[in-house]
Parts: C-alpha cells; structure tokens; sequence
C-alpha cells in the first residue's frame, strides 16, 4: 500500500476572497487556480505578500502550495492567500510556526471591508455638494 502525503489545509479570507489552501511536503513550488504563482500574480508586490508567511516562519522551499481562490480582486485575492498559507502552516507545526506567525499578524482575519453605500448619498458617505441658494 502507498505511503499518504501528510497535507495541512487552511482557509484564508480578505475582503470578499476566499482561498481555499493546501500545503504539501515538497520544493516550493505555489499552484493558484492551476496557474503558477508567476503567471497568476504580475505584480512583484503580489508575489512577495503570498511568500511572507514562508519568510516569517523560515520555512522557504519546504512546502509545496496548491491554492483555490474565488471572489474579490487581486489584492484581495493575495492576502487571503497570506491568510489561508499561515493558518496551514500553523496546523503544519504548532511549535516552530505558529508564535512568529502569529507575533507578525498573519493568523488574525483583516476585518476591513468596503462600506455599503447609503440612500440619499452618491456613495458610502458622498453627498452632493450642498448649496444654499
């Protein structure tokens, strides 16, 4: 009988993205929707913020990614990605990952979202500029 991978999974959340995280034992190489981490994200920023929990954790090349992401833009999309590699990481190895993963921020859900945009209003808090005549 074959001998299981042993994977850790995670869920990241940032804005409206959702991303659905797979860690694997491997070389470091990062699959997002069946793409590479380089065809998915053009922006260098992108890439680095996906890759911190790696740096943080100083655990670069130990893991293979394989990542589902839905809803939001790319930023979005990015730091829930961030979210989703630190809480599987934090599954990987209790001990060695989670207090500086956790001292960096990484574990924490970012609460901000955009505001809902208001009757009488052009959008979230514009109003027409007042007059008075």
């Amino acid at each position: 009988m074959a001998k299981a991978k042993m994977q850790y999974l995670g869920t990241g959340r940032r804005k409206c993205s959702v991303a659905r995280v797979r860690l694997l034992p491997g070389t470091g190489k990062v699959m997002i929707n069946k793409k590479t981490l380089d065809d998915y994200f053009e922006a260098e920023l992108l890439k680095q913020e996906v890759m911190r929990p790696f740096q943080v954790a100083n655990c670069e090349g130990r893991f293979d990614v394989i990542a589902i992401v839905q809803g939001g833009g790319m930023t979005g999309q990015a730091g829930a990605l961030r979210h989703g590699i630190s809480r599987a990481l934090a599954t990987a190895d209790e001990e060695e990952y989670r207090t500086p993963l956790k001292q960096a921020g990484f574990l924490r859900r970012d609460s901000r979202m955009k505001e809902r945009k208001k009757y009488g209003l052009k959008k979230a808090r514009k109003a027409s500029q007042f007059s008075k005549r």
